[in-house]
C-alpha cells in the first residue's frame, strides 16, 4: 500500500481547532508534524493527537514518517506553505514510489472572509507606528476623498468597466473601514467600530426586508417597496417626507430626490414658474425684470420633472452629455491650431 503524505490546509481567519470531521479523523490516525509551534498545533494536541515540529528539513522528516507509518498529515501553517508543497511534489514526482500527496483542507474561508485582513491591515496603519497620514486625518478631513471615490465607482458603472468597479469599490470600502478605525479613537460614550457599523447594516436588512427573513406576504416589487417605506417611517421620526435627503446632493439628483420622495407621498405642488421672482439686482427705472437665475432654475427643475416622467436620469443624461461635448472638444483642439 503506498505511503500518504497529507497537506492539511486550514483558514487562518477561522478560529483554531474548527476542523471538519475529515480533518480530524486524519489528525487523530496518523502522526502529524508542523513547521513551528502555533494556536493550531496547541488545539491538535488537545484533542489527542501527537504532534512534532522537525529540527531539519521538513521534506526528509515527513517522508521518513510516511515510510514508517503508511501516513502523516502536514499542518500547513498560516500562509498555505507552498514552498513545502512545490519541494515535496518536485521530490515524489522524481520519486513517485515514496508516497503520494494529497491536499486536504480542514477548513476554509467563508465569503467576505478577506473583509477580516482589510479591518487588521487598517487597524496597522491607523495604529501608533503605522502611517502617519492616516493617523493625522479626521473625519471632516476625509469627507471630500469619500465623496471623489464613490463617484469614480460611479464613472466605472457608467463606462460598465466591472474590473475598474471593483477596484474602486475596495477605495470606497478603505474610507469606510479608516472612518470607522477612527471613531474607535472617539471619547467614552461616543466611541464605535466597524462591528458597529455592520452591526447595524445586518439589522437594518433583517429589518427592512421581513418577505424574506420574517413571515410577511409581500411578493410583488410595489408591496415590497411599499413594506420598506412603512417600516422607515417606524424607524425615524421625521417631520416632513423630505428628511433624509442629503443637501449635498448634486443639484439635478437633489431634485429628482425632491420629486420623487414628494410623488411618493401623493403631494402635489405647483412648480415655480420661470417669472416668479423679479430680479433683485434690477434698476428701479428700468422696469420690472425677472431673475435670469430664478428663470434658469424653474426651466431645469422642469427639466428634471420630464425626465422623471419618462423613466429617464437627468444627472446621467447630462453628464453623459456633458461627457460627449468633451470628446468633440479634445477631437476640435487636434485640428484647430492654437494661438
Amino acid at each position: 500500500m503506498t505511503a500518504r503524505v497529507v497537506l492539511l490546509v486550514t483558514s487562518p481567519r477561522l478560529p483554531v481547532g474548527l476542523l471538519t470531521a475529515a480533518a480530524w479523523d486524519v489528525v487523530r490516525g496518523n502522526p502529524v508534524l508542523a513547521g513551528a509551534e502555533s494556536g493550531l498545533t496547541a488545539a491538535v494536541r488537545a484533542a489527542g493527537a501527537e504532534v512534532t515540529v522537525p529540527d531539519g528539513p521538513p521534506v526528509p522528516a515527513l517522508l521518513h514518517a510516511a515510510a514508517a507509518h503508511g501516513a502523516v498529515v502536514w499542518l500547513a501553517g498560516p500562509a498555505g506553505d507552498e514552498a513545502l508543497a512545490r519541494e515535496l511534489g518536485l521530490r515524489l514526482a522524481r520519486e513517485p514510489g515514496l508516497a503520494e500527496l494529497e491536499l486536504m483542507y480542514g477548513s476554509w474561508d467563508p465569503p467576505g472572509a478577506r473583509l477580516l485582513d482589510a479591518v487588521e491591515v487598517m487597524d496597522r496603519l491607523a495604529s501608533p507606528g503605522g502611517d502617519p497620514w492616516k493617523r493625522a486625518q479626521t473625519h471632516r478631513s476625509l469627507a471630500g476623498y469619500l465623496i471623489e471615490e464613490c463617484y469614480e465607482a460611479y464613472d466605472a458603472i457608467g463606462a460598465d468597466d466591472t474590473d475598474a468597479l471593483r477596484e474602486e469599490l475596495g477605495d470606497v470600502l478603505l474610507q469606510v473601514l479608516l472612518h470607522a478605525r477612527m471613531a474607535e479613537e472617539l471619547p467614552d460614550g461616543a466611541r464605535w467600530t466597524v462591528d458597529d457599523v455592520a452591526g447595524g447594516l445586518v439589522d437594518k436588512m433583517i429589518r427592512r426586508n421581513p418577505h424574506v427573513f420574517a413571515d410577511d406576504r409581500a411578493t410583488t416589487l410595489d408591496e415590497i417597496t411599499a413594506n420598506w417605506e412603512r417600516i422607515k417611517r417606524a424607524e425615524k421620526a421625521r417631520d416632513s417626507v423630505l428628511d433624509g435627503i442629503a443637501p449635498s446632493l448634486p443639484a439635478l439628483a437633489l431634485a429628482a430626490k425632491i420629486l420623487d420622495r414628494a410623488g411618493r407621498a401623493g403631494l402635489t405642488v405647483p412648480l415655480p414658474a420661470a417669472d416668479a421672482r423679479p430680479d433683485p439686482e434690477a434698476r428701479p427705472d428700468a422696469g420690472p425684470r425677472v431673475d435670469p437665475e430664478a428663470r434658469l432654475g424653474a426651466e431645469l427643475l422642469a427639466a428634471v420633472v420630464a425626465a422623471r416622467a419618462a423613466d429617464l436620469d437627468p444627472e446621467a443624461a447630462l453628464r453623459r452629455t456633458a461627457l460627449a461635448y468633451a470628446d468633440a472638444v479634445r477631437a476640435a483642439e487636434r485640428t484647430t491650431p492654437r494661438p
